[in-house]
């Protein structure tokens, strides 16, 4: 899919193709790049009716919208009403929701083509996509390597061609470094941008919607068509925000360097890519700035202390009794329970249950759960006070380009690690968007990460495209 998601839907719309040869397009990728396992169910016949219906009404004479015969993959943690929505996990294996998510709803009203439910880590506690039911996902780029995560699937589909862009979530970085890894651009919106409603929650104060896309161009449109306030959701934004690019983004732009995050900064691809980026930058009109940001060193920490403690929370919920896996056998509700929970979740996942509860427990919520809470407040002062006087912040998207399936799946340390670049986002809740940026001498590609202040995410994508159209060539 050389052509762009936009350049598509203006040929569906004047046609020069139709929405069927677009869509069997697809179809034809999707079962040749099978064995990447980026995606856990494919519509093939709802895609082809979507399409026809498609090119019947613009023979009409009919308006159509923006996203009109355009094959769009969505994580398999947001809800489409009558089609399987597994967090690939056994204990949600058979669930079909009997409603859509917000986002699947603007998809829908979009006339976008939704194509299959992509492959994830279970509930999306991984970064790696190796965490899942139903299987690791392979990066296309080398297949013995993973594609990153949570969002692995929806990053694969993309840079695969398997559809022109995806919906992913991001509660640590679970869409930028999947992007960092297959080789696409991937959004994380400001929080509270774009509705949670039917989205199944992980970690809620830090779990966010944004899009995956082959350019800057494309994954802007498609955060357009699923962003704005959604009175069903709590922390949805009341506010009518821009996504239209505009020239010149990086001109007259100022740009921080955090010495932390470049401190430790060991693998030598990375650290060539991201200087050669520094230069493009430099030389594209940005001013680049050392700063330092103290309150980075307790990211991780914090992160992982927050968000299992939600998802303890959150996961509760699955207990056998209103919906999802249940045991076959057991002999009380006590048992019904831990039987349940035991065979339906994955080891990740309770991992991460069991953390959370420990650090809510009594004795520990004050020495753990609380100080982590303190530390997201330092963390959030830090971005608050470079962004009083930088327009954006620049990191690596990921420490390295994409490691080997199985390599860190007995270190959760290392593993947990893939992130440091990417949690203070959303612990910050402010915008930030990974970008190609080069390759590493095996030909892996790297990404560049750029942060924004909270809601200007018109300016982050605009200077974002600036640096890719240097980058791309």
């Amino acid at each position: 899919m050389e052509v762009s998601m936009l350049e598509t839907a203006g040929q569906i719309a004047a046609k020069e193709r139709s929405a069927r040869e677009v869509v069997e397009e697809a179809l034809e990728r999707i079962e040749r790049t099978a064995s990447l396992n980026a995606l856990n169910s494919v519509d093939a016949d709802g895609a082809l009716r979507k399409a026809d219906e498609t090119d019947a009404r613009i023979a009409r004479g009919e308006a159509v919208g923006p996203l009109a015969g355009i094959p769009i993959a969505v994580k398999d943690n947001i809800c489409v009403k009558g089609f399987p929505t597994t967090c690939s996990s056994k204990m949600l294996a058979s669930f079909v929701p009997p409603y859509d998510a917000t986002v699947t709803e603007k998809l829908k009203a979009a006339d976008a083509v939704l194509i299959g439910k992509a492959n994830m880590d279970e509930f999306a506690m991984g970064s790696s996509s190796e965490t899942g039911y139903f299987g690791a996902v392979r990066n296309p780029v080398d297949p013995s390597r993973v594609a990153g995560g949570s969002s692995g699937g929806s990053a694969a589909s993309v840079a695969a061609g398997q559809c022109f862009a995806a919906l992913g979530t991001d509660t640590g970085g679970s869409i930028r470094q999947p992007a960092s890894f297959c080789g696409v651009v991937g959004v994380k919106p400001t929080y509270g941008t774009v509705s949670r409603y039917g989205v199944v929650a992980y970690a809620s104060s830090l779990d966010q919607v944004g899009t995956f896309a082959r350019n800057v161009e494309d994954a802007a449109a498609l955060l357009g068509v699923v962003a704005g306030h959604d009175p069903r959701e709590a922390t949805s934004l009341d506010l009518k925000l821009d996504y239209a690019l505009f020239p010149d983004g990086l001109k007259g732009k100022t740009i921080a360097r955090p010495k932390e995050f470049f401190a430790q900064l060991s693998d030598p691809d990375v650290l060539a890519t991201t200087t050669a980026a520094e230069k493009t930058l430099a030389a594209l009109g940005a001013r680049i700035v050392d700063v330092s940001m103290p309150s980075l060193d307790y990211a991780i920490a914090a992160y992982y202390i927050i968000a299992s403690a939600e998802a303890a929370s959150n996961l509760a919920r699955y207990d056998g009794v209103k919906y999802g896996y249940r045991a076959p056998a057991f002999e009380d509700v006590t048992d019904l329970y831990f039987r349940t929970r035991s065979e339906g979740f994955g080891s990740e996942v309770k991992r991460r249950i069991m953390l959370g509860n420990f650090v809510l427990s009594s004795g520990y919520y004050d020495a753990y759960y609380l100080k982590a809470l303190k530390s997201q407040t330092l963390i959030r002062r830090d971005f608050d006070r470079v962004f009083a006087e930088c327009d954006f912040v620049m990191s690596p998207t990921s420490p390295t380009p994409a490691f080997g399936i199985g390599e860190r799946t007995d270190d959760p340390i290392a593993m947990y690690l893939s992130d440091v670049y990417t949690v203070p986002v959303n612990i910050a809740g402010i915008p930030a968007i990974s970008v190609p940026a080069g390759k590493s001498r095996s030909g892996l590609p790297i990404g560049l990460q750029l942060m924004g202040n909270r809601c200007s995410e018109q300016a982050l994508l605009s200077a974002a495209r600036a640096f890719e159209e240097v980058c791309r060539g």
